[in-house]
């Protein structure tokens, strides 16, 4: 599927909900756990056409990360698929730190049956490298929801391959970018950049004002990696999203590329200009987003779940705008690189039967309509929609993602070691105590390894 053409037909629908929950965030503590039941708020959908041909018992237990999106779709979700299947024995083991706690359970062989790939210590290329997931290539090409449509043809984004083989399916859908005030803006009479000549611009006016122009959260630098430098990498390599692809492939000659160091440079443009506020290294992601509502920074790279990751302490005026980037050059186009949260099958399941129909029963417009109402998030699953209660922000990249002018970029995975030494060496970058051409030897060590 020509993931370029999704975006107007795909992806720009299921943008326009309120887009909202972090995948990298802690909520209210959670441990291991029984299904509970929660009263239903949309309709339900039917027993798994799969499970009616054959009865699920037995124990079957589901993995889930609980952060920003919350868990009151999981609750709902998994009561329904109990009462469809009330002989089967469901476990929920769940919380902002159960993937740490299910680590080593990964590691011994005794994973739970059905995993939500999000949160921390979870990376999937690297959990399909140690073979800790189940290959549903086949079982996927003619696999269809509990309504009887083909799962394949619902999804927006397509599921992420590796050496041609599937092992993971896209559930949520969202996309990196930066965010701004547009009520602060107006007030100021600042323009919203559309290019990085006017993102410069405008960050200087604001430096005068005396307020900081960017923040980023030093501690995830996965932020300021997907909002600024991926797009920037991008646009420097012509709008052509594969090298990022051949650079997660771990591709030696990739990391090559001249646009990797084009990418890196713009990052040391806002540093070498004092543009990136000197808190960012050492604070947390939330520390970062209170600064950003308190007006002490004007601009923050984030993904769609902020505004509903912050409800509590945003203030009443606050108007949020959306650019999915700002690194392109002077009339180039708009780079929105999307994050996508997905659900797989742990190849040592014990109850691959179960994980199957769950699976069946997940990938419906039913469920993805839940997920949109109970979460506040964009599903991967087209149609799901209500665009007249959407907020402003998500209006805004609901039209930068159905745009021509727009590259979508599918989501990107690096290995777990890759994906830290780039983290480890941005931070260093923004600092200053590395170079571009540093920054690049620094990850490729990483990379060689891994092919070894």
């Amino acid at each position: 599927m020509n993931m370029k053409k999704w975006s107007t037909m795909g992806l720009a629908a299921s943008m326009v909900l309120v887009a909202a929950g972090c995948g990298k965030t802690a909520a209210p503590a959670e441990s291991t756990k029984p299904a509970a039941s929660v009263a239903p708020t949309v309709a339900a959908s039917a027993a798994p056409t799969a499970a009616a041909a054959k009865k699920l018992t037995g124990d079957f237990e589901i993995q889930y990360f609980v952060g920003g999106y919350g868990d009151k779709w999981w609750k709902k979700v998994i009561a329904d698929f109990q009462a469809a299947n009330p002989d089967l024995k469901i476990k929920e083991s769940a919380g902002p730190k159960i993937n740490e706690q299910t680590k080593p359970r990964w590691i011994a062989g005794n994973p739970p049956d059905f995993v939500y790939i999000d949160g921390p210590e979870l990376f999937d290329r690297q959990m399909v490298t140690d073979g800790q997931l189940e290959d549903l290539t086949d079982w996927l090409k003619d696999a269809k929801n509990v309504d009887g449509e083909k799962i394949l043809d619902l999804l927006a984004q397509q599921p992420p391959q590796y050496d041609g083989k599937i092992y993971n399916i896209p559930f949520v859908m969202s996309s990196w970018g930066i965010f701004y005030d547009k009520a602060l803006f107006k007030d100021k009479g600042w323009a919203e950049p559309k290019d990085f000549e006017d993102f410069l611009k405008v960050s200087d006016t604001i430096k005068a004002a005396g307020i900081n122009p960017f923040i980023h959260t030093g501690k995830y630098p996965y932020y300021i990696n997907g909002a600024i430098l991926y797009p920037a990498i991008v646009s420097a390599n012509n709008n052509d999203y594969k090298l990022l692809q051949d650079m997660a492939s771990n591709n030696l000659d990739a990391w090559k590329s001249p646009a990797i160091l084009k990418g890196l440079n713009k990052i040391v443009q806002l540093r070498d200009k004092g543009f990136i506020d000197k808190a960012s290294v050492q604070i947390n992601h939330t520390d970062s987003q209170s600064l950003f509502l308190q007006h002490k920074d004007a601009f923050i790279p984030n993904g769609l779940w902020l505004p509903n990751e912050m409800a509590k302490d945003v203030p009443a005026s606050f108007d949020f705008g959306f650019i999915p980037s700002i690194t392109q050059d002077k009339g180039g186009k708009v780079v929105a690189n999307t994050s996508t949260s997905t659900f797989a099958i742990a190849k040592k399941a014990k109850n691959k039967d179960a994980a199957k129909a769950f699976m069946q029963f997940v990938f419906s417009k039913a469920q993805a309509s839940q997920w949109a109402e109970l979460s506040g998030a964009p599903s991967n699953i087209k149609g799901d929609i209500s665009s007249s209660k959407a907020p402003n922000f998500v209006k805004d990249a609901a039209k930068f993602l159905s745009s021509p002018d727009t590259v979508v970029v599918p989501t990107v995975s690096f290995a777990a070691d890759v994906d830290k030494a780039m983290q480890d060496a941005t931070v260093a970058l923004t600092i200053g105590t590395i170079t571009p051409e540093e920054w690049v030897k620094r990850v490729t060590d990483v990379v060689a390894k891994q092919k070894k």
